[in-house]
């Protein structure tokens, strides 16, 4: 069954428009990916979904009701929580504080417990870091906080914005398992990324954004095997 479900979407940003009736569904316990260029829309998406920006036109229905002109607050607070990219922690505050503000939305203190230990059992760097502002993190740990801090507001689905982003090879690795930990846990996965190959390594089915409009889509296996993605996106060949 359909988890978020996108018809026709339209968004413009003044007199630019960045989506051009995008259609597209996320079943529930998969990993989709976006995958397109600089300005495809795929960042664009996210934001609407979340209720940061307003659709021009068209429908998104969330776990069967319709959220398009629902506020950001309302989302979250139905288990839709994005990682943004470009990280967004809250550099002067602790590694702690930080994971407290991930779980604002939340009255039951055990639950915060375990999802507190869950966080720490995916990231055990940020136990030992629990006191550190969240600025004096390295790269990597920022990226680590950015989605242990999205974990702690308990999502259903998780959108996830480029969180390979200006990480090393090694660390890119690390962050892409512990994507697929948390699906595994039963979190469904919108994942934006740049890094198509490891997209395509852990994601189920994949869309092919260009110039605001979906070009492709198919099984993740399927796409990474296409002539044209692989020019494309994984480097040709």
């Amino acid at each position: 069954m359909s988890i978020l479900e996108i018809k026709d979407l339209y968004v413009s940003y003044g007199a630019i428009r960045a989506l051009h009736g995008i259609s597209f569904h996320v079943d529930e316990g998969e990993i989709v990916t976006l995958i397109g260029a600089n300005g495809a829309g795929k960042s664009t998406t996210l934001r609407t979904i979340s209720g940061l920006l307003r659709p021009d036109r068209g429908e998104i229905f969330y776990d069967g009701e319709e959220i398009t002109r629902l506020g950001g607050d309302v989302i979250v607070r139905r288990g839709v929580i994005q990682v943004p990219e470009g990280r967004r922690i809250f550099a002067p505050l602790t590694v702690r504080e930080n994971l407290e503000m991930g779980a604002f939305t939340r009255t039951d203190k055990n639950e915060v417990q375990e999802s507190l230990e869950w966080v720490f059992e995916l990231f055990p760097r940020l136990e030992e870091r629990l006191e550190q502002t969240g600025g004096t993190l390295s790269g990597g740990e920022q990226q680590m906080l950015a989605v242990a801090r999205a974990l702690m507001a308990k999502p259903r689905l998780l959108l996830m914005d480029e969180p390979s982003m200006g990480l090393a090879p090694i660390l890119v690795e690390e962050i892409f398992e512990v994507i697929e930990e948390i699906n595994e846990q039963g979190v469904t996965i919108l994942l934006v990324e740049q890094n198509a190959q490891m997209a395509f390594s852990i994601a189920h089915r994949g869309y092919v954004l260009e110039t605001g409009s979906v070009q492709l889509e198919g099984p993740a296996a399927e796409l990474a095997r296409n002539p044209q993605v692989r020019e494309a996106y994984l480097g040709g060949g």
